[in-house]
């Protein structure tokens, strides 16, 4: 199974939080360790409080630090930059996956290197700060982490993964993606798992609470691996 996990205690300090390392680990369980380990909680909820956070944060940094830009760059703008692509750089910059809790099955797969399963991760850790140490420390936290990247003006022309994906596979000459969406569940928690196709060849898997996010998801994981093998 790899090496020890990481401390929660030690991601806090890395971020320089003062957090219960108790609260922090829920924002780093995945559901697929909570399904094995009764009683769990895992980091949906988390994830859902995260992404508003997120994106109040980035829109009114970019509405200060770009006062001369209009409306629709804006929305690009802020869309590249709470997109699940530049969270699991980020994630990745902080090592978020020596700390994630994950099921067997994730381990196997190598879900602590999975672009989606990162990006949700952090959405949940801005959504436990926020509710343990406040709007202003999670606010500062998201852009301590999300800053750096607004200056990069290559990363604004990628709108989605799902584009991004389709225009690798172009270039490179391998067709264009296919999504295959499976569901299961109550329709009051619906999950829904999307598989990622080119040239009939199945590349990568994503699962989200929508059909839109699980598509993206596995866009990202594909695009992902596929620059990372051509590199």
């Amino acid at each position: 199974m790899g090496e020890a996990l990481a401390s929660p205690d030690e991601l806090a300090a890395k971020l320089g939080i003062e957090i219960d390392p108790e609260l922090l680990r829920v924002a780093l369980t995945h559901r697929s360790y909570a399904y094995e380990h009764e009683g769990v909680r895992h980091n949906e909820r988390l994830e859902f409080l995260g992404d508003a956070v997120l994106g109040l944060a980035v829109t009114v940094m970019l509405f200060e630090r770009f006062p001369d830009i209009p409306e629709g760059e804006l929305a690009k703008r802020r869309s590249s930059l709470v997109s699940s692509d530049a969270l699991a750089v980020c994630a990745r910059g902080i090592e978020l996956g020596r700390y994630l809790r994950l099921g067997r099955g994730e381990e196997l797969t190598h879900g602590r290197q999975k672009a989606s399963i990162l990006a949700d991760a952090l959405e949940a850790v801005f959504g436990i700060v926020h509710l343990a140490c406040g709007a202003e420390v999670a606010r500062d936290l998201v852009l301590r982490l999300i800053a750096p990247l607004a200056v990069d003006e290559s990363r604004y022309d990628t709108t989605d993964p799902k584009t991004s994906l389709q225009e690798y596979a172009a270039r490179q000459g391998l067709g264009t993606p296919v999504y295959e969406v499976t569901s299961s569940g109550p329709d009051h928690s619906k999950r829904f798992r999307a598989t990622v196709l080119l040239g009939g060849r199945a590349i990568a898997r994503g699962e989200a609470t929508s059909k839109k996010r699980a598509e993206m998801a596995a866009a990202l994981e594909a695009w992902s691996r596929l620059r990372a093998e051509s590199s």
